[in-house]
């Protein structure tokens, strides 16, 4: 999974807090995904407005995470400021596969692929044509390796 994140990718500055590490002091495996769905949950606020306020407008529609493929490069440390970074690499029908990045400066820490798919009552519905057509303007195409 090799990517780089387009010029208008969304970035969200964060810093690592002692309770995102674990005993020997590195960022916590896990503490990563919080990151990154803060990283989505910025993305769609920033692009269509709050997630509540689009399950009220749009009669119940919620993103949910399908499919998530990390690659854990770096370790990040308490104190480290870092930026997670993410950006559209493919739209479906009813789901947008996201890339991300966690960087701490120049450095890419961690690369995820993600599959969020928008549902209503249980079931897979097609993205509203507004968020489709905002997040296609940070869209870039990832490459993946073997």
């Amino acid at each position: 999974m090799t990517s780089t994140p387009p010029a208008n990718a969304h970035r969200l500055p964060l810093r690592v807090y002692y309770e995102d590490t674990d005993f020997s002091g590195f960022v916590y495996h896990a503490s990563y995904l919080r990151f990154m769905e803060r990283g989505r949950t910025e993305l769609l606020r920033g692009l269509a407005g709050d997630q509540s306020e689009m399950h009220a407008e749009g009669a119940g529609i919620v993103f949910v995470v399908r499919k998530m493929n990390l690659d854990y490069l770096k370790p990040a440390r308490m104190d480290d400021l870092i930026d997670v970074v993410t950006w559209s690499s493919e739209l479906r029908g009813a789901s947008m596969h996201l890339a991300q990045e966690v960087r701490r400066g120049d450095e890419t820490l961690v690369r995820a692929e993600v599959v969020v798919a928008c549902v209503r009552d249980g079931r897979a519905i097609r993205l509203p044509e507004g968020l489709r057509a905002a997040l296609s303007r940070t869209h870039r195409t990832i490459a993946t390796v073997p």
